[in-house]
């Protein structure tokens, strides 16, 4: 069966409500009217913990949509939609994946115990490995 790319569906979308939005004095070039307006904007996007700011215009409305754009074009955004993504299309989590991958290696961990002896351990958790490569390759 096969797909037909002209029409895409929406999974979920990103709205400026879902962010919190900071506004602050920019400072800096324009005198008195920077120091007494905030126009500079801070956008966080708490779930991905991705973060957009500007200061480089003097209407509050424009850094706004520009810190939005910033906040959206960041690695941690982008990896989190990727994420998102996934896991809202039913497809294994990466902790998922990285644990069926090691699995083929058998891999053997050693550490030491309360008694300061050597133990071997057969698993390996998924919170020992860089997940940012992980997420690179998706």
């Amino acid at each position: 069966m096969k797909l037909d790319q002209s029409k895409k569906e929406l999974l979920f979308s990103v709205k400026i409500e879902d962010c919190e939005v900071q506004t602050f004095r920019a400072g800096g070039k324009g005198g008195q009217h920077q120091n007494k307006t905030e126009t500079g904007v801070r956008i966080i996007h708490r779930p991905s913990g991705a973060v957009g700011e500007c200061r480089e215009e003097r209407s509050q409305h424009t850094n706004k949509v520009r810190a939005f754009r910033k906040m959206a074009e960041s690695k941690e955004f982008t990896n989190w939609v990727r994420v998102e993504v996934a896991r809202r299309a039913g497809k294994p989590s990466i902790e998922t994946q990285v644990r069926d991958e090691f699995k083929s290696f058998k891999l053997k961990v050693e550490s030491l115990n309360d008694k300061k002896q050597w133990v071997t351990d057969d698993t390996l958790k998924p919170t020992q490995i860089e997940l940012d490569s992980l997420l690179e390759n998706l």
